[in-house]
């Protein structure tokens, strides 16, 4: 078993207004070194909550009341997220822990060129890099997600959606961190798009051995591509296993609901989600397609 590279501790996070909302309640978990952690839940369970609250991105009124985030580098150093100052989340953010946010063009600058939003990126963490370097670094990063070089002079407009995410993911691998929270990344994208940017994260994952805490309310795309996943339900996680284990054995009532909410194209109205994840999946390996271009 590989050791962890992050720690979840009891974390709460609330938004303190009237009532004061508990969106993230108590919540513990590993994350281990090289894995791809699945989080699932509907909407409003909390998910995105947790992840900005482990970055510590969180605005008012919101705020992490109880818990904490543990960082553990390679060589058994430990970073306590919550204790970290402004300066210090700075130089540690997207050098230990980084983030693909949900909405790809919301992210980006649209007003600023690809190339010019990851220059920054090194002019702030690699001041020392040459201009020539960091060229051929936001080259070397659009390659790696199957975008083309010449794509660093457009701006976000100019890119299909699904470009736009692969930017995106280029630009949370770019300081190379250890760990990468994607938070619904193939939202609203279409099914040939979304297989490509999995096989883009599986490949990657497997070629840099970064971990991932992959959330999503798409539990059978989950089921699919994650080692372990956690099933969140009003700011709990309420259920935490082995994948297959999960798929084949549900031990929580609201699991087994969650994956009984997948129709099946071909099974009885209501029937489990084998038949909706033997769908999915022999769809998606269908899909054969290039990376664009």
């Amino acid at each position: 078993m590989n050791p962890s590279v992050l720690s979840i501790e009891n974390l709460s996070v609330d938004y303190l207004v009237e009532p004061v909302v508990h969106a993230v309640r108590n919540v513990s978990f590993e994350l281990r070194r090289g894995e791809v952690l699945g989080l699932a839940g509907e909407s409003g369970c909390g998910k995105s909550t947790l992840a900005y609250g482990i970055v510590r991105l969180l605005k008012p009124p919101a705020m992490i009341t109880s818990g904490r985030a543990v960082f553990h580098s390679r060589d058994g150093l430990e970073i306590d997220w919550n204790e970290l100052h402004a300066e210090e989340l700075r130089a540690n953010r997207w050098e230990k822990i980084s983030m693909v946010f949900q909405g790809a063009m919301n992210s980006l600058n649209p007003v600023i060129s690809i190339r010019d939003q990851f220059e920054d990126v090194f002019a702030t963490h690699r001041p020392k890099m040459s201009r020539k370097q960091r060229r051929d670094r936001c080259a070397e990063l659009l390659e790696r997600v199957g975008v083309d070089p010449g794509r660093l002079s457009s701006y976000p407009h100019e890119l299909s959606g699904g470009m736009r995410q692969r930017v995106m993911i280029a630009m949370a691998m770019a300081l190379e961190p250890p760990v990468m929270i994607m938070d619904e990344p193939t939202t609203a994208l279409d099914v040939v798009v979304q297989r490509e940017i999995l096989r883009e994260i599986t490949r990657l994952r497997d070629e840099l051995g970064f971990a991932v805490i992959f959330i999503t309310h798409d539990l059978p795309l989950l089921l699919e591509i994650s080692d372990r996943i956690a099933v969140m339900r009003g700011g709990e996680i309420v259920e935490l296993g082995d994948a297959a284990e999960l798929y084949t054995n549900p031990r929580h009532e609201y699991t087994k609901q969650l994956l009984a909410s997948f129709p099946s194209l071909t099974g009885d109205r209501g029937s489990f989600v084998r038949g909706a994840m033997d769908d999915r999946l022999l769809a998606l390996d269908a899909v054969e397609v290039e990376a664009p271009s």
